[in-house]
């Protein structure tokens, strides 16, 4: 193989991986974990109203480092860092899991 297929097949790579990442953490855990999270966010993750984000579907890294940030104080929210900060890395994790693994957003034209 000559190193311009080589740099294509790894390019390729590099590409689809992201797509096949699986969360780190325990959704089932998650989901238990979530029940104060319900309050705003609903049980299915879609916000019980429109000001409230919408978990479902989003990435679990980007829910992972959201919620380290929040119990860290690298991003500040009086309602959400409260929440965050008694989470442990491992409850992060299962919740990121839980949210990334619901039916929910199709597109960013749906973020609010």
């Amino acid at each position: 193989m000559n190193s311009t297929k080589t740099l294509a097949a790894v390019i390729g790579l590099a590409i689809a991986l992201p797509q096949f990442a699986v969360a780190a953490g325990d959704a089932a855990a998650g989901k238990e974990k979530s029940v104060p999270c319900q309050a705003c966010h609903g049980e299915d993750g879609l916000g019980i109203d429109p000001t409230y984000p919408k978990l479902a579907g989003q990435h679990a890294d980007y829910l992972a480092k959201s919620l380290a940030d929040y119990r860290d104080g690298r991003r500040v929210n009086p309602l959400m860092s409260g929440f965050a900060t008694n989470l442990t890395d491992e409850d992060i994790e299962d919740l990121a899991a839980w949210y990334a693994s619901l039916e929910g957003l199709k597109d960013l034209s749906e973020v609010k």
